[in-house]
């Protein structure tokens, strides 16, 4: 589905007047001058548009005025490919509705690539081994449990499971990684190895009081590494947790035009309500051309595919054309875990995970499909959508855009997505920093997009929130927000109950 539907002229600056009017958020924002809005706004950029197409973009993704009603096609929020499914533990782990036959052949396969299980080298199972040496998973679904969220253990006293989908990524100051344990904490090892050590996660209460009595009690993680096996981290050595995400939109996301990301910084700082944000340019590791880092937590992946051979390399200790190593972590310092046998084969190629096994399972990642929006004409769920854009929720969590005419993949080309994200790096405060939070660095993180996320417990009763898993729920993730959102958070707990429960609901209907 394309954005056909929307026809004739838009006067975006008497959009942004209305929206400011209808909203209040002049008395909130106080001092804004409305010519001012329009000025970094428009499509100028964008040489995949026509100028009718620029005009149908501006008018469709234009903030919404209107709360009374549902906007138009936005139950179908992952474009033309969402799907309309029975929503149960499988929601997340559908095809986009608009994949041809080939593409879901490759998407079939790419699953199967997705959950298998690898095994150490040498095996008689030619071509699934080559794990580790050292590593956090045997597969990727072990992390991205049936696609969503992962599980903290330990969070919840009542959860018993032992699976950890929480990584620990190593960095010393400049960047560079531990000496010894390398980038990231690996607690598993193949036979006759042994890991690096154990995770252990200490909790501090924190409470809250809110506006009409209400407290809520959040929890500080506190990461200890113990039993480490390979002698002391370096004293300099941060430590940053980082929690597997849900996998649903990648491709679209990889669709969204560079400059409508870049264009969201521009927007002037007095209406953003002291929020700026900023890309991360990244370095194009196949063409050395400076790109936009899209993924990861700290946007430090620039596509689906490196993306997945990162995560290979890193989390698995597979090799692949764009990680070569076979040891995959293991650093100079761990002899024993270099000396194991690898899972390279030159019947089969220089690499464990062959280029053809990445494209596969980066199709996979790419379409995985959005659930059809529930209750969006529901009283609550509008009044709840209204004090989200009030709140200036929005100047992070970019509710709409129109992706790329030339996207890569048919499926995503000019397509209405609602992801709620700028895809920007922003300083959300010390209390959600990495490691000692002393530079802007370790406290800036990408928004993540929202869409999906109210069926995060319905996929994995387990998940929680935030880059640590430290929200147990919708609200604790908010009442985290601080630095550049700490005057939406504000509003927030200065909300009634009722609207709080409101602005809940509006977000468990994505």
């Amino acid at each position: 589905m394309g954005i056909g539907f929307v026809v004739g002229q838009w006067n975006w600056l008497m959009v942004k007047k209305q929206w400011i009017v209808a909203l209040g958020v002049t008395a909130v924002l106080s001092g804004i001058a409305v010519p001012v809005l329009a000025q970094a706004q428009g499509l100028g950029g964008r040489a995949d548009l026509s100028e009718e197409d620029r005009i149908r973009v501006l008018k469709v993704t234009a903030p919404t005025t209107d709360f009374s009603v549902a906007e138009p096609f936005e139950l179908m929020q992952g474009g033309a490919g969402t799907v309309s499914k029975l929503v149960n533990a499988d929601i997340f782990s559908q095809p986009a509705a608009n994949l041809d036959f080939e593409g879901r052949q490759a998407f079939t396969v790419g699953n199967g690539l997705f959950r298998k299980d690898w095994v150490s080298s040498p095996s008689s199972t030619l071509a699934s081994d080559g794990l580790g040496p050292l590593f956090n998973a045997r597969s990727c679904q072990a992390c991205h449990v049936k696609d969503g969220r992962g599980t903290v253990p330990g969070l919840d006293p009542a959860d018993k499971s032992e699976a950890m989908a929480l990584l620990i990524r190593f960095g010393l100051p400049g960047g560079s990684a531990d000496p010894v344990y390398g980038r990231q904490f690996q607690p598993f090892a193949v036979p006759g190895l042994a890991g690096e050590g154990r995770l252990q996660i200490d909790y501090t209460d924190v409470p809250v009081t809110l506006a009409g009595g209400e407290t809520v009690t959040l929890k500080r993680p506190a990461v200890r590494l113990m039993d480490m096996g390979y002698g002391a981290l370096h004293p300099d050595t941060q430590l940053s947790a980082r929690l597997a995400p849900p996998m649903l939109g990648l491709g679209l996301l990889e669709a969204i035009h560079v400059d409508d990301i870049v264009r969201n910084i521009e927007t002037p700082a007095a209406y953003r309500d002291g929020i700026t944000g900023r890309v991360n340019w990244l370095v194009d590791p196949v063409t050395g051309r400076q790109v936009l880092g899209r993924f990861g937590w700290k946007a430090e992946q620039v596509d689906v595919k490196h993306q997945s051979a990162e995560a290979f390399s890193m989390d698995m200790g597979l090799s692949n054309p764009f990680k070569p190593d076979p040891f995959g972590d293991c650093t100079d310092a761990q002899g024993a875990c270099r000396a194991m046998p690898t899972g390279v084969q030159s019947v089969l190629g220089e690499h464990e995970v062959p280029g053809n096994l990445i494209d596969f399972v980066t199709m996979y990642s790419s379409n995985l499909a959005l659930p059809r929006r529930r209750n969006v004409d529901a009283p609550e769920v509008l009044a709840g959508k209204r004090l989200f854009y009030a709140s200036n929720c929005i100047a992070c969590h970019t509710p709409k855009y129109v992706t790329r005419r030339d996207a890569a993949r048919p499926e995503h080309r000019f397509q209405l997505i609602w992801p709620y994200t700028d895809m920007l790096l922003h300083d959300m405060g010390a209390g959600l920093a990495d490691g000692k939070g002393e530079t802007r660095e370790q406290r800036e993180w990408r928004t993540p997009p929202l869409w999906g996320i109210g069926l995060t417990k319905v996929v994995n009763p387990s998940a929680t929130w935030l880059h640590d898993g430290r929200a147990r729920t919708l609200l604790e993730a908010v009442l985290w927000h601080g630095g550049e959102a700490q005057a939406a958070r504000d509003r927030v707990v200065g909300m009634t109950p009722q609207d709080r429960k409101n602005l809940i609901l509006f977000l468990e209907s994505l």
